[in-house]
């Protein structure tokens, strides 16, 4: 059977007792530059850059 009866409420944990893995983020405390800083994002941009650099290249110096 479904237990319907109601405890007293918890009072939600302070700031103090949140482990700081699972404290919620401010909208500012991260940005562009953050993403920016990630190892896959780099590696992506950097593969996308060298393919528009030697298409650009090819178009250049080989057409």
């Amino acid at each position: 059977m479904l237990d319907t009866s109601q405890d007293e409420p918890q009072a939600p944990a302070s700031v103090a007792e949140v482990p700081l893995a699972q404290a919620p983020l401010s909208p500012e405390g991260r940005g562009c530059l953050f993403a920016l800083s990630q190892p896959p994002l780099m590696i992506f941009l950097g593969v996308i850059g060298t393919l528009l650099l030697l298409a650009a290249v090819h178009d250049l110096y080989l057409l």
